[in-house]
């Protein structure tokens, strides 16, 4: 009785605990969201002014998805979340735009802790950026430390600066996976999988300690294709060749101060206070006293120049229409709530999305843009299917390629009447796996054991409480060969291919958009921008148009962004014991959304991180 009552009374004194401190959290939650809302009241209606003779500034580490992200309420009380509000689109056509504004007198490229934007979007944005050469306006760039990717990007500009302390990385790119099968043995977490196509490595890091030879010889072709992107893209407005930038990357790897400029790599040493007073002089401020800081001058954001801007494509008046259709993120089965997730793929949500585009008589063509690395083989299926019916309606498609549009990803685009996509997209990946996981070791060392009954030999096949028989992984492995069978079917019929051609270039193996080209995967190089003229031409539209984008924002979400427009994430720089945490968890992340209901998946090898 005294050990009962010892402890009722620890669990009863427990729950107050908890309650105190769920009433305190919410408390501070709304003292939070009112401080959040007084802000935001604080700048809505506060519509972004621009003076003549400002510098446009992009921060490179600015975070530029494809679609406006979803703003999460609470994320935002708490400080978890800093909602990016400028997409692709809108940075593009503000860079264009500002190339052509009188009120813009120069474009600073501020480097920063790394680049915001992906490969491909990274393609996108450079041309734009091109745009203040060809109409004779400055570019400036400073960093104190310029990474590869953020130089490619930098190039571009008539001035590069390098802090004095600083210098610019040029030794190659480098690819790395975290294998987990040792954790996941002494967790007790069994892993059994069944997969087809040689290089199809999903699964690698929950069964390997190291890459195998397909997963090291894929891994290889696809860095280097954008490393010689990336070489060809910082080399050309420099005046130099790709090779002088790779013997670089043999025999220095990285440049100091006057190395650099001896190079051609900078093209002046300097503080950033110098930079400011260079950009000063370009405002026209040279004279003025600074009044906040030593690095104030007459500037605006990209983001904020972005909401002064208006997208000459959905502010047409037509009743033809144009749909630009976001698929971004993990496809996971199933979903039955509005199609405005963010970042995940629900099947049955865009499906019905598609559905009811193929429904409206206004609707012409569908351009589909795909960021995804795939995900659930049932609700890319059910997504592929809808993309039939919209042409056998009459109503072109045409998927427009982002950073990765990969496995599923590819899958949802294989039919298609076109393809586009950037030279460094991930794409491919024709491949299907199969993985289940038991947790009956875990169990047995924390005292857990599970008991059951069943009706029939195989009615408890799915279970996760114990490993998978022989007999039982044949017959998932039957179901596995039978999915990629279709997958084959399916590449082949969309994209015109005989179907051992498709069986060679397949095997689950991924390939950047240039090889993807070259192996008829996919149509043409090119943007969003020219997906969608792509999309009007095959329907015959002229000029007669509109674009409209979807999801649309729920009426909650155009509230909220009403108040934190202003506001860009950007990336952050972590120690690296942090970023190996973050990374885990990130795979952890990927695992939880596979929720395919027969645990076959259609998803690019494991997530891997380029340095």
């Amino acid at each position: 009785m005294r050990q009962f009552l010892k402890y009722t009374l620890a669990s009863l004194t427990g729950s107050i605990l908890f309650c105190l401190l769920l009433g305190f959290l919410l408390t501070l939650g709304a003292v939070g969201l009112v401080g959040v809302l007084v802000a935001g009241l604080g700048k809505e209606g506060e519509a972004p002014t621009v003076e003549k003779d400002t510098v446009l500034v992009y921060d490179l580490a600015t975070v530029i998805p494809d679609s406006p992200e979803a703003i999460d309420p609470s994320a935002l009380v708490f400080g978890t979340q800093i909602p990016s509000e400028l997409t692709l689109r809108q940075a593009v056509l503000a860079l264009e735009e500002a190339a052509t504004d009188d009120r813009i007198t120069a474009l600073y490229l501020k480097g920063s802790t790394a680049l915001g934007a992906g490969l491909a979007s990274q393609s996108e944005i450079q041309p734009a950026i091109a745009a203040f050469q060809a109409a004779g306006k400055p570019i400036l760039a400073y960093d104190i430390s310029w990474s590869e990717r953020e130089y490619a990007v930098a190039a571009l500009a008539d001035t590069i600066y390098l802090n004095p302390f600083g210098e610019i990385e040029m030794n190659g790119l480098y690819a790395e996976t975290m294998y987990q099968a040792d954790a996941l043995e002494k967790l007790g977490v069994g892993v059994q999988v069944t997969r087809v196509g040689r290089y199809k490595s999903a699964v690698e890091p929950l069964i390997r300690d190291t890459m195998s030879p397909e997963e090291r010889e894929q891994t290889q072709r696809l860095l280097g294709d954008v490393w010689q992107n990336l070489l060809t893209t910082a080399a050309a407005p420099r005046d130099l060749s790709p090779q002088q930038l790779q013997t670089i990357a043999n025999t220095k790897g990285f440049l100091f101060g006057a190395e650099a400029e001896t190079q051609k790599l900078a093209d002046a040493i300097a503080y950033e206070d110098e930079v400011i007073t260079a950009l000063r002089e370009l405002t026209g401020e040279g004279d003025e006293e600074v009044k906040d800081s030593d690095l104030d001058f007459r500037q605006i954001s990209l983001a904020r120049y972005a909401a002064t801007v208006a997208d000459p494509l959905t502010s047409r008046r037509s009743g033809n229409q144009v749909a630009l259709v976001y698929a971004e993120g993990p496809i996971i089965d199933g979903g039955d709530g509005d199609f405005n997730q963010s970042g995940i793929i629900e099947g049955n949500v865009l499906a019905r999305q598609l559905r009811q585009l193929r429904q409206d008589d206004e609707v012409k063509a569908i351009v589909l843009r795909v960021n995804s690395p795939g995900g659930s083989a049932t609700a890319s299926e059910v997504i592929l299917r809808e993309v039939q019916l919209l042409r056998e309606a009459g109503k072109p498609v045409v998927v427009s390629m982002g950073n990765v549009a990969a496995s599923g990803g590819y899958w949802i685009a294989s039919q298609a009447d076109a393809i586009l996509a950037q030279p460094t997209t991930i794409t491919g990946s024709i491949g299907v796996y199969g993985i289940f996981l038991n947790l009956e070791d875990l169990g047995t060392k924390v005292g857990v054991n599970w008991d059951g009954v069943k009706t029939s030999e195989l009615a408890d096949i799915f279970s996760s409480t114990r490993p998978k028989t022989e007999a039982e992984l044949a017959i998932l492995q039957r179901s596995v060969d039978t999915i990629y069978d279709s997958f084959l079917d399916r590449v082949a019929e969309g994209r015109d291919l005989t179907r051992p051609a498709v069986a060679e270039l397949a095997q689950g193996r991924v390939w950047s958009g240039q090889a993807a080209l070259d192996l008829g995967l996919v149509d043409k190089l090119g943007g969003v921008n020219e997906a969608i003229a792509t999309a009007a031409d095959l329907a015959e539209l002229g000029d007669d148009w509109r674009l409209q984008e979807y999801p649309e924002p729920s009426e909650l979400q155009q509230f909220l962004r009403g108040f934190f427009s202003a506001e860009v994430a950007q990336i952050q720089a972590h120690d690296p014991l942090t970023t190996q945490v973050l990374q885990f968890v990130d795979d952890a992340q990927i695992l939880r959304t596979l929720n395919d209901r027969r645990g076959i998946y259609l998803l690019m090898p494991y997530q891997f991180v380029v340095k």
